[in-house]
């Protein structure tokens, strides 16, 4: 019992963190420990409704206490343990840069390699850390050899850095872009899996997944369809960058060829952090974005030359997975679709509100979006910040027009009562 208890006070830096000084503070991180402590004792689907533990655990956070972020989808607020060890490795950099950041920070990339690649469930030797999703994915773009006239199909629901990434390949070396638009939210998995497969040819040579679309929190069945793709030859490349440290599951799920995710998104780790993965028999057959002495070397690490990177952030990764692991990843995905599902279903008892996303929880988490009959969505989002200081974020995409909404693990119900009451008020209710 102890050493769980050390496990959940290391999570949030207590034992040894200057930043933890004071009593009051060390109190504090003493409570937000002991509430992770607690959490840990509830099935996942017990701990989602405990509003008085999440409450504690939110003390982990530094939000603006004036602003209610419901925007968490694009970047993650970093709970202050993070914030802590970004200083901390930034202060030692700046005594000697190029002693402490290449000959001491710079050795922790194997270790921390060996704790994301545990973290994901694959091989250490197939993962490599870079700086988000866009730089990921456009390895893939560049580094996969491709003819003229082989087809890539994707979505317009897509990314827009993805898109314009096979766009420009498809316009300097005609290759070719099938598109899928799909009518959202769906329900059903054999909708999405028959588009892919109405899309392609005998010249497809990709299928780019998104695993949960930017656009409305959508999930798609991203294992189906890399297992589709496989048993027609064709190379899977997925997009997780909403999906990671969000939904609960392992890169070795989707049995996927390539895979690309922002960590400073749900993870809660430093802003401009990131990893891909590269099956290993994919990896010699790939070209690095940044080219290297021995740009057909099967060595994952091939892709992580950089030139002079940021090596204080990287290095915090580690601690945001700590306190990722001390909430759970379970527990995590039904708290955020507990909070999703609470504001939802309360704002739609306006028949002026219309939901855009599915309230199963195999077809969405976090992310949600919602519209009001007669307001335009950047009306929406624009009076409910001037108006009541809720951040959030309106969406025209292809076939999307709405407000997307995505509180986080820092988030409580009061929090979400307020945007509520703000929704009932801008709808006329």
């Amino acid at each position: 019992m102890s050493s769980r208890r050390s496990f959940f006070k290391k999570s949030i830096g207590i034992a040894g963190a200057a930043s933890l000084t004071s009593i009051a503070t060390q109190a504090k991180a003493e409570d937000i420990s002991d509430a992770l402590f607690e959490l840990n004792k509830l099935l996942p689907e017990e701990a989602a409704t405990d509003e008085d533990l999440w409450a504690r655990m939110a003390q982990a956070y530094t939000v603006s206490p004036n602003i209610l972020n419901l925007n968490n989808g694009g970047v993650s607020p970093q709970p202050k343990v993070v914030q802590d060890a970004v200083d901390r490795y930034y202060h030692l950099s700046n005594e000697a840069p190029t002693y402490y950041m290449w000959q001491i920070l710079d050795k922790g990339r194997e270790p921390l390699r060996r704790k994301l690649a545990d973290l994901a469930g694959v091989s250490p030797e197939e993962l490599a850390i870079n700086r988000n999703t866009t730089e990921a994915l456009g390895t893939f773009t560049w580094g996969i050899d491709l003819n003229k006239g082989d087809e890539i199909v994707m979505t317009k629901q897509d990314y827009p850095n993805m898109i314009h990434a096979w766009k420009q390949r498809e316009l300097r070396e005609g290759v070719r872009i099938n598109w899928i638009n799909l009518s959202l939210p769906v329900d059903n998995d054999e909708v999405v899996l028959k588009a892919y497969i109405d899309a392609t040819t005998s010249k497809t040579k990709i299928w780019h997944i998104t695993h949960l679309l930017t656009w409305t929190g959508q999930i798609l069945p991203a294992a189906k369809l890399c297992a589709e793709a496989r048993r027609r030859g064709i190379i899977s490349i997925v997009d997780a960058a909403h999906s990671f440290a969000h939904v609960d599951y392992k890169i070795s799920d989707f049995n996927c060829d390539y895979f690309g995710t922002s960590l400073h998104k749900w993870l809660c780790a430093p802003f401009g952090t990131g990893l891909m993965y590269i099956r290993k028999d994919k990896i010699e057959k790939t070209w690095p974005l940044f080219p290297t002495d021995k740009p057909q070397s099967a060595d994952i690490r091939k892709f992580e030359a950089l030139g002079t990177r940021s090596f204080a952030p990287e290095q915090a990764i580690g601690q945001a997975i700590d306190f990722h692991n001390a909430i759970g990843a379970k527990r995590k995905q039904e708290r955020l679709h507990y909070l999703k599902k609470y504001w939802c279903e309360a704002v739609t008892k306006n028949p002026r509100v219309k939901l855009h996303i599915s309230l199963k929880p195999e077809y969405s988490c976090a992310l949600g979006t919602f519209s009001i009959d007669g307001i335009a969505p950047g009306d929406i989002a624009s009076k409910l910040f001037a108006d009541y200081q809720i951040h959030t974020v309106s969406i025209v995409w292809e076939n999307v027009s709405a407000v997307r909404v995505t509180p986080h693990v820092y988030t409580t119900t009061k929090d979400l009562d307020r945007f509520i009451e703000a929704v009932g008020k801008i709808a006329g209710s």
